[in-house]
This record gives C-alpha cells, sequence and structure tokens, in this order.
C-alpha cells in the first residue's frame, strides 16, 4: 500500500475534504471540525505531520512547521498546539497538511 492510498482510506476516509489545488490533486483541505478528527487519527496511527497550513477565504493564512516547535513530526504535542494556535487567532479556517506515514506501518495494510 503507497501512503497516499493509506492516507485516504483510513486517515480521510468519511471526512468532508476540498481539494485545494488543481495541480495536485493528492493535496485535501478540511475545515475546523474535520480536520481535528484527522489530527485524532493521525496520532492513533501514529502519523508523522511536517507542515500545517490555514487558509481564510482561499488565501493562505499561516503555516506552521514542527521544527518551529522543536518537535519530530509524529510527536501529537506539535501539531494539536498549531492546531489550537490557529483556532484561536482566526474562526472559518481551512486546513492542509503534510504527512509521513511510515514504512513499517505501510506493510501492515
Amino acid at each position: 500500500m503507497e501512503q497516499q492510498q493509506f492516507l485516504e482510506e483510513h486517515v480521510f476516509k468519511g471526512l468532508k475534504s476540498a481539494i485545494a489545488s488543481n495541480t495536485e490533486p493528492q493535496v485535501h483541505q478540511f475545515n475546523q471540525e474535520d480536520f481535528k478528527v484527522l489530527l485524532e487519527r493521525c496520532e492513533y496511527y501514529g502519523i508523522g505531520i511536517y507542515t500545517i497550513e490555514a487558509f481564510l477565504d482561499g488565501e493562505t493564512y499561516g503555516a506552521s512547521h514542527h521544527e518551529d516547535l522543536r518537535k519530530k513530526a509524529t510527536d501529537s504535542a506539535w501539531y494539536e498546539k498549531a492546531f489550537s494556535t490557529f483556532n484561536h487567532t482566526q474562526e472559518g479556517l481551512m486546513y492542509t497538511a503534510t504527512y509521513k506515514v511510515s514504512l513499517k506501518l505501510l506493510a501492515r495494510y
């Protein structure tokens, strides 16, 4: 199984997403509620998140990277804090992220 297939079948399943870009069909945007569920699923599976990018009305609002908080990509503390910070500064944001699914996890599925 490849990373994108795993994400589609196990992490994005049942969530409403909008395609973020016509040039990159694998990039999905999620509203606040669905992105929170997505983060919980990433924590459950041990999926790394390198970057979270927030959008407001289709324009980039901000981005946070795991290295900004000096944490490993798989440390849920960094992405929960970044998500919380975005939510407290602005309502109605849409979110995208870059992920890393380990080869060991992919081999199990």
